[in-house]
């Protein structure tokens, strides 16, 4: 049991792990936020266009609710609902036309920090004492030639 616990920890620290969890939670607050762009702002704007109620309430009706002379439905009706269904393509091609932008803009960063390589560092004290030692000996063995 321990190597078991000991495998999973190992397993669960890594940083792809730890990386897809983050996106993920990132990735349904994005989708929060695409939902309500399509609902809130694009969806209304199509709908005062095409002179309709929106694209949710778009539905074929297959059977009629049936209602009793009081007006009470006995059975609900049965439609195909695709307006919730245009809803949802539209929701799909807004998150992933921005995922493919954010991807370009990453790619972009990351190729510009690989075009420019960073500077040697500087020489520690430790080795410019050993290169002098260095040239010291070389210059004394020369000079015993």
């Amino acid at each position: 049991m321990g190597k078991f616990l000991s495998d999973f920890k190992e397993f669960a620290m890594k940083g792809n792990i730890i990386d897809m969890a983050v996106g993920v939670i990132i990735g349904g607050a994005f989708g929060k936020i695409v939902s309500s762009l399509v609902n809130d702002i694009i969806m209304p704007v199509i709908s005062v266009i095409t002179g309709g109620e929106g694209y949710k309430n778009l539905k074929s009706i297959v059977q009629e609710a049936v209602k009793d002379d009081n007006g009470n439905v006995i059975t609900e009706e049965v439609a195909v609902n695709y307006g919730i269904f245009i809803q949802n393509i539209v929701d799909f091609i807004i998150i992933a036309l921005s995922i493919f932008i954010a991807l370009r803009v990453i790619m972009k960063f990351k190729k510009k920090e690989e075009a420019a390589p960073a500077a040697p560092p500087a020489p520690s004290a430790e080795e410019t004492l050993l290169t002098e030692i260095r040239d010291l000996l070389k210059k004394d063995i020369d000079s015993k030639k």
